[in-house]
């Protein structure tokens, strides 16, 4: 069996052993009868638990989008948005994120509720957040986000960290005598209009519980469970 060891620098020395390692799930039943008569109550039921049990970040979701080879790329990102629409979040309309759901239409997210042995897996096609929503979002975001996102030419290459915060000061000086920072033209926010949306809980000997909401025709949906 390999081990994976600590290098010389570090001088804690733990041995890790990647095969051996394993987490007993033994989270409670989630029966078809358990669940919420629509996906958005039971997300938002599965939140307020995360949230209750302090999770960090409980509305941190990794989204998943591919380029138009076919190439996946993941990052986290938060959910800024909940409703019987989607799941929505915001970011750099010129980031390469944008660039792939521009191209594809189409995205997974995944929120990852590890110390409840839970998660939530959303897919569907995206679509653009409205500039009232987008705005309204804005001026909830403290004022150096704000700047940040002005500065930041996201997923651009930049020759060195010196360089962003220097594009930081220049739209500081930009914006001193602003009260309120607008949003900029390039920036806004993406739903998750799902199609899917799987409810996953850990369970003893791996025989998880995974039960999902699938969109029929128009607005109606079937749940269905699925092995583990």
């Amino acid at each position: 069996m390999a081990e994976f060891r600590a290098s010389e620098g570090d001088v804690s020395g733990i041995a890790v052993t990647l095969p051996g390692m394993r987490v007993s799930y033994e989270g409670e039943a989630l029966d078809e009868a358990d669940l919420a008569p629509t996906w958005t109550k039971q997300l938002r039921q599965w939140l307020d638990d995360a949230i209750g049990a302090g999770v960090a970040e409980p509305n941190a979701m990794v989204l998943a989008t591919a380029d138009v080879e076919g190439r996946p790329s993941s990052r986290t990102v938060l959910c800024k948005g909940l409703d019987e629409r989607g799941i929505a979040f915001y970011t750099n309309y010129t980031s390469a994120k944008s660039h792939e759901l521009s191209t594809s239409r189409y995205a997974s997210a995944t929120f990852p509720w590890y110390a409840l042995h839970r998660q939530v897996h959303v897919r569907g096609p995206v679509e653009k957040v409205p500039a009232a929503e987008t705005a309204e979002y804005w001026a909830s975001r403290p004022r150096g986000s704000q700047l940040g996102a002005w500065a930041s030419p996201q997923s651009g290459i930049v020759p060195s960290r010196r360089s962003l915060e220097s594009a930081l000061h220049a739209i500081e000086r930009r914006f001193a005598d602003t009260d309120e920072v607008p949003p900029p033209p390039h920036w806004g926010g993406w739903r998750i209009v799902p199609d899917l949306v799987e409810f996953w809980q850990g369970r003893e000997d791996r025989l998880h519980d995974r039960l999902r909401y699938v969109r029929e025709d128009g607005d109606d949906w079937r749940i269905e469970r699925i092995a583990p």
